[in-house]
């Protein structure tokens, strides 16, 4: 059965899943973050059959996450490196492993530590923030069409805020 495409979808977070969704391949970017290179060096480490590694590897380059590039130019095989693109999945990453080490392994138990290189100190959790710097939880923020907003999708904003309105008036909260 072949997965589900979210090309369709006028949605940031959907799109980028069709990229970098599944797990193999987030767990590709890691391995480049933590400087694996090779097919062979993925292989080993993640323990991927290989057309799998192959088919995400090839997804990574055509999306442009990750580059082919030969060592040297005698030699068959290529290396594979991040691009700016798939630099910019590391506060996800990093998102993703705080949340693991606070929910999946538990404080205490954490299977990996990220420091700073300059002061070799723990980083910080990563948080959503205001412009200001102040830290924002779900109900500090509200969802908003952007200018690249299909018909649809602005259509879906109007009900959602005719909803609000709708249960403010019976319960008194404000929503939106």
């Amino acid at each position: 059965m072949s997965r589900k495409r979210f090309t369709d979808m006028n949605c940031p977070a959907a799109r980028a899943l069709d990229e970098i969704g599944d797990w193999w391949t987030l767990l590709i970017v890691r391995e480049a973050f933590y400087g694996t290179d090779t097919f062979t060096g993925f292989q080993e480490r993640l323990g991927v059959a290989k057309n799998i590694l192959a088919d995400r590897l090839n997804a990574l380059v055509a999306n442009d996450v990750m580059m082919r590039i030969r060592p040297r130019p005698d030699v068959e095989r290529y290396a594979y490196t991040l691009t700016d693109k798939g630099r910019d999945l590391l506060p996800i990453l990093v998102a993703l492993m705080q949340w693991g080490d606070r929910w999946v392994f538990g404080k205490g138990a954490e299977p990996l530590r990220l420091v700073d290189a300059k002061d070799k100190a723990p980083i910080a959790r990563m948080e959503v923030t205001a412009k200001d710097g102040r830290a924002l939880a779900i109900d500090d923020l509200r969802f908003r069409a952007g200018p690249g907003a299909t018909p649809d999708t602005l259509r879906r904003f109007a009900e959602a805020r005719a909803k609000r309105r709708k249960r403010t008036k019976w319960d008194g909260r404000q929503i939106c």
